[in-house]
C-alpha cells in the first residue's frame, strides 16, 4: 500500500466530479470511474474479496472484505464516498494534489478522499498484519454522495449489514453522531410564451415565481421558528437555484428553482412538502404551480442507536490523541441511511468541515496518520 500522503494525492489526481443534476461538467472529469479502477486496483493487490457493484452507468460501488483468522468479535463497515463536488471557481489546481505548509490542495482533499485514504489505509494494514481478535471489516466505497445518496442505498438495499459502521467525513478526528437530513424539491410555474415586443400576448413565468420566492422566504422565517430538535436546532429551508427562460427577448413559459429543506427528527420528505404545500395553498395564488421531489431523501440521523459504539471509538481516539468530542452537524451524510437499515453509526475522518467545497479546499496532513491509528485500533478492539 502507497504511504497516506502519496494514497491521497493519487486519489485527487483522478477527477470523480458529481454533476449534481447539471449538463456542462466536461467528460474528463465527469462521474467516479478513475477512482474506482485505481481503488479497486489497491484491494486486489491486498489479495482480498473485492466486488463491483453498478448503481448507474460509470458508476459502482467497489466493495471489499476482511475477515480475521479467528472469530471476530463484531463487524463493522467502514464507508467512504468516491465523488466530490464540482470545481467551478477554484483558485488552486483542483486535481494536482500541491502540498504547501503540511496542507494538501485540491477537489476533494478534505471531502473525502482523505478520509477514504485513511480507511483504505488501516484496512490494508489489518489484511495484512491479520491481529489476533480483530474485527472483519467491510470496506466500501460508494458513489453519488455529493447530490443524491444512491449509491449508499444501493448497498444497503443488496443486504450488506455489520454490527456496525462508520462513515467517512471531515470531522477533526471527533465524534459526529446526529445529523440533520435533506430533501431538495423543484418548484416550477408555467407561463406562456411570445416575443417580447407584445409581452402582453404572453404570460412570464418568472413573474409568477417572483411571487412565489417572496412567500417561501416568509415560510423559512415560520420553519426556522418552529420548536427545534433539542441537539440538532431548527430545520430551515433555502432556495439556492433559479432557472427559466431562452432569451432577452423571448417571454418566458416556465420557470423552476431548487428548494433545499433540512430536516430534523420526527420529520420526513413528505410531511415537510405537505407543510409547504399548505403554506403556499394558503396564499391563494392564482396561477398553478407544481412542487416535486427531485430525488431520494437523505433522513435525520439520529444518535439513539450508537451509543455503544461512540463509547468504543471513543476510546480508541483517546489512545491515540488524548481526548475527543461528540457533537451534532447540520449537513447531512450516507450515514443516516446506514442507520435507517438499524445499523449503530457515527461520522468520522480527518480534515475540517468549513474547508469541504471551498475554492481553495485543503487538508491537514498531520491529521491523517493519527486517522489511520485510530480505525486500526477500533477494529483491533483497542
Amino acid at each position: 500500500m502507497l504511504p497516506l500522503p502519496q494514497l491521497l494525492a493519487e486519489l485527487v489526481r483522478r477527477p470523480s466530479v458529481n454533476p449534481m443534476g447539471r449538463t456542462d461538467i466536461p467528460t474528463d472529469i465527469l462521474y467516479e470511474l478513475r477512482v474506482t479502477a485505481f481503488l479497486e486496483e489497491q484491494l486486489r493487490a491486498l489479495g482480498c474479496a473485492v466486488r463491483r457493484q453498478t448503481v448507474r452507468p460509470g458508476r459502482d460501488n467497489l466493495i471489499a472484505t476482511y475477515t480475521p483468522p479467528n472469530p471476530a468479535p463484531f463487524t463493522v463497515m467502514f464507508e467512504a464516498h468516491q465523488d466530490t463536488v464540482p470545481v467551478d471557481a477554484m483558485i488552486v489546481e483542483p486535481f494536482g494534489a500541491k502540498v504547501e505548509g503540511g496542507k494538501m490542495y485540491g477537489r476533494g482533499t478534505c471531502d473525502v478522499k482523505a478520509g477514504g485514504a485513511v480507511m483504505l489505509t488501516a484496512f490494508a494494514r489489518l489484511v495484512k498484519e491479520k491481529p489476533a481478535g480483530s474485527a472483519a471489516v467491510t470496506m466500501a466505497f460508494t458513489v453519488d454522495e455529493e447530490h443524491t445518496f444512491l449509491g449508499i442505498q444501493e448497498l444497503l438495499k443488496s443486504g450488506v449489514r455489520t454490527d456496525y459502521a462508520i462513515v467517512a467525513e471531515p470531522t477533526l478526528l471527533n465524534i459526529v453522531n446526529a445529523h440533520k437530513g435533506v430533501v431538495r424539491w423543484v418548484l416550477e410555474t408555467q407561463g406562456r410564451a411570445c416575443h417580447s415586443s407584445r409581452p402582453e400576448q404572453g404570460v412570464n413565468a418568472i413573474y409568477r415565481m417572483a411571487r412565489l420566492i417572496t412567500v417561501v422566504e416568509e415560510y423559512a422565517e415560520l420553519v426556522r421558528a418552529l420548536p427545534p430538535d433539542p441537539v440538532l436546532g431548527p430545520r430551515t429551508i433555502s432556495v439556492g437555484r433559479i432557472t427559466g427562460g431562452v432569451s432577452p427577448n423571448t417571454v418566458p413559459d416556465v420557470c423552476r428553482v431548487d428548494i433545499d429543506r433540512r430536516l430534523i427528527p420526527g420529520e420526513t420528505a413528505e410531511s415537510g412538502a405537505t407543510h409547504l404545500n399548505d403554506f403556499l395553498k394558503a396564499k391563494g395564488f392564482d396561477f398553478p404551480y407544481t412542487l416535486t421531489q427531485s430525488h431520494a431523501a437523505c433522513p435525520p440521523l439520529s444518535p439513539a442507536l450508537s451509543g455503544e459504539l461512540v463509547k468504543r471509538l471513543g476510546s480508541s481516539i483517546d489512545s491515540v490523541v488524548g481526548k475527543h468530542t461528540v457533537h451534532p452537524v447540520p449537513f447531512g451524510t450516507d450515514a443516516s441511511t446506514v442507520a435507517g437499515a438499524g445499523v449503530p453509526v457515527v461520522v468520522f475522518g480527518p480534515g475540517d468541515i468549513a474547508q469541504a467545497h471551498t475554492k481553495d479546499e485543503w487538508i491537514d496532513l498531520s491529521q491523517l496518520e493519527p486517522a489511520a491509528e485510530i480505525l486500526f485500533r477500533f477494529a483491533c478492539g483497542k
